[in-house]
């Protein structure tokens, strides 16, 4: 049976733009950088999740850059880690909004690839 999502790949066009943006202003860690065809195979841990991203664009699928993520990233604090990314120089076309849901924020990567983060 399946058990977890392992990974969750983020099209991008410039590999080491995209990893300086994962890492020096989301705070991910590299796990593996590993050349994989004309490109390389690069996967990101968040903190303590098991589910890692990966950096990485399929041929034929380069029409997916600067797309929105179908997915979020969860937070403890959406208004604090807005903060703290703005202060980095993360651009968010969407500041926190609270719902009764909960509160979310969207924003950009390297790539122009569109992301929520939510608490709730």
């Amino acid at each position: 049976m399946i058990t977890q999502l392992k990974f969750a790949g983020i099209p991008v066009r410039d590999q080491d733009r995209a990893v300086r943006f994962w890492t020096e202003k989301m705070g991910f860690k590299v796990v593996t950088d590993q050349p994989m065809g004309e490109q390389r195979w690069i996967e990101l841990s968040i903190r303590t999740s098991a589910t890692r991203i990966v950096l990485f664009t399929p041929p034929g699928q380069e029409d997916r850059i600067g797309s929105f993520f179908n997915g979020s990233f969860e937070c403890d604090d959406v208004e604090a880690t807005w903060r703290q990314l703005s202060a980095k120089g993360v651009e968010f076309v969407k500041p926190p909004k609270r719902e009764d849901w909960g509160t979310s924020a969207i924003f950009k990567d390297s790539e122009g690839n569109q992301f929520v983060m939510c608490s709730g």
